[in-house]
Order: structure tokens, then sequence, then C-alpha cells
């Protein structure tokens, strides 16, 4: 019996843990997080971040003056959401999108790497995140506890 009702403590333990940040819309919560990030001393964009663009498939760096914070933010919600760990090339894949070629046919191209590299370096600077051997980047508990904080907020 006792056996029986463990997996289920368990996941109401998981569930405490994780829930809050996967019931607030991700729009809403990159948002302020994104604000709560700018406060921050280790998160700065680049000086070149004002002409690169995201991606191949891209025609123009993005227009939004804090873009760099709200990607930063979408990264670290990735990383909660997939706690096994993700590395530079599976989040180029993420954020990747289809090149609009004219009449040939539209292609699916990556994501820049140098943008989601120096995002990541910033989130490790500011104890959000730590590199794992073989498994990529995975959020530590600071950046659990940095987003649960901002979920718990909006409810």
């Amino acid at each position: 019996m006792l056996l029986y009702r463990m997996p289920t403590f368990i996941n109401l333990l998981y569930n405490m843990c994780i829930m809050p940040v996967k019931d607030v819309e991700p729009k809403r919560l990159i948002g302020k997080a994104s604000e709560e990030m700018k406060k921050m001393a280790e998160f700065k964009p680049p000086e070149w971040a004002v002409f690169v663009k995201t991606g191949i498939s891209r025609e123009r760096p993005p227009t939004q003056p804090d873009w760099w914070y709200t990607r930063a933010a979408a990264v670290l919600r990735k990383l909660y959401i997939h706690p096994e760990g993700i590395g530079v090339q599976k989040l180029r894949n993420m954020y990747g999108s289809r090149k609009n070629r004219g009449h040939k046919p539209e292609h699916k191209y990556k994501a820049s790497g140098a943008i989601l590299r120096r995002v990541m370096k910033q989130l490790e600077a500011a104890g959000f995140v730590k590199t794992e051997k073989s498994k990529g980047r995975i959020i530590t508990q600071k950046g659990k506890a940095f987003l649960s904080n901002i979920a718990k907020e909006m409810k």
C-alpha cells in the first residue's frame, strides 16, 4: 500500500515545484522575467547586438530595443521546461524558422548560435545555469527559484 502511494506523493511534489511556471502564459512570464533581468548587472547585450539578425531566415535585425533580455528569458524558460539539459544546437533548432526564398520552396534554417551561446554564458554568470558533461546546460536551483517566484507573483 505504501509503495502504491509513494509515486503519487512524488508526483505531487514535482507538480508543486514545476507547475507554477507551466501554468502561467509563456508570453507574460517571459516579459516579466526579461524586466527582472534588465535590473541585473550580468545581463547586458553586446555591442554587436544592434546590428545582428537572429538567424539566416530573418531579413532584418529585431526591432524591439530590449530583444536581448527577452531571448535570455525565453532560453531560461526552455531550460526550465527541459530539466534534462539542452545544448546550443538543440536551441538553434528550436528558435530556427523557415526562410522565404522567393519562388523556390521554403526550407527550415537554424537560429544564430552566437546569440544563444552568449545568452547561455550570461545565464551561467548569473548562476541560473550550469554546464554538465554530455548533457549541455541545465538549470540550477537559483534559476528555478527565479522563474518560480515570477510565476507565483503573476498568478
